[in-house]
């Protein structure tokens, strides 16, 4: 078998690519059809990702929006918990991943709700005990590029090599977390994430390059400012650019997208799983 994640104990087989979809709990996430607030809105989100073929449910409370203030560890819990409450009650069995980078919000979300896979956009820059404490959790951890906070990002895309400095990132941050015993590392690049939107594409035509570190590679493009301002559009009209960059990432090394449109993120695995099948 190649590359999997361990979910329980159990190990989760990437030769096929998987879809992590996205629940937003936020009232101001730049993708306005996926901000759920309620209970009810939370429940049919999850329901529809997992019926239409999502195997992963990314729940977040914090916007990453570079307008939008950060919560508190407190004001993040206090969205996190009752929606962490419902979707287990209604789905025991499914996969969460916490999408937060303070370590007080992963410890409750793994403690209290058994949540299975820690996902930070900080690569643990933003809280320092966060590379420790998903260490004592023993989960998955997801490693995203990013330089600075959310706020500050986009002034810090100056780079001496683009690619190297990248790749340097996550050799340095890989080598700490297995050094603490953290060996379920997901690599994503964070596309967005202190990169102009041409670095955006210069860095997807570089995806392959990832694979150097022999650990699932995470791509999470969709409906973002890359697409969208490259066609003059907007978020709510980029679906056909997300599908195409989707099926770009597959073609070169995603092992999981991250997506808002999961039965369209599925149907691009589907087609390139059918033409590599015969792949000589």
């Amino acid at each position: 078998m190649g590359k999997s994640i361990n979910i329980r104990g159990s190990l989760v087989d990437l030769s096929t690519p998987i879809v992590m979809g996205i629940v937003n709990i936020t009232p101001d996430s730049f993708y306005a059809q996926s901000r759920k607030t309620n209970e009810k809105q939370i429940i049919e989100r999850v329901a529809q990702i997992l019926e239409e073929g999502g195997l992963i449910i990314d729940m977040g409370a914090q916007s990453t929006a570079p307008s939008s203030p950060f919560l508190s560890v407190s004001e993040e819990m206090a969205r996190l918990r009752p929606a962490l409450k419902s979707v287990r009650r209604e789905f025991p069995d499914a996969v969460l991943s916490i999408d937060t980078f303070y370590s007080d919000v992963a410890a409750m979300a793994s403690e209290e709700f058994g949540v299975d896979i820690i996902n930070d956009i900080s690569g643990g820059q933003i809280d320092e005990r966060m590379f420790n404490t998903v260490a004592r959790l023993n989960l998955p951890y997801i490693l995203m590029h990013m330089r600075g906070t959310p706020q500050t990002m986009q002034s810090l895309t100056q780079y001496e090599n683009f690619l190297q400095d990248i790749l340097f990132y996550f050799s340095q941050k890989t080598t700490s977390l297995n050094q603490l015993g953290v060996n379920d590392i997901i690599i994503d690049p964070g596309f967005g994430f202190s990169k102009t939107l041409s670095q955006n594409y210069e860095l997807m035509s570089y995806l392959s390059y990832f694979k150097i570190f022999e650990a699932p590679i995470l791509v999470g493009i969709s409906r973002k400012s890359m697409i969208y301002k490259l066609l003059e559009t907007s978020a709510n009209e980029s679906l056909n650019g997300t599908s195409v960059l989707n099926t770009y990432s597959l073609l070169n090394g995603a092992d999981i997208l991250r997506v808002h449109d999961v039965k369209e993120a599925v149907e691009c695995i589907k087609i390139v799983s059918e033409i590599k099948k015969f792949e000589k």
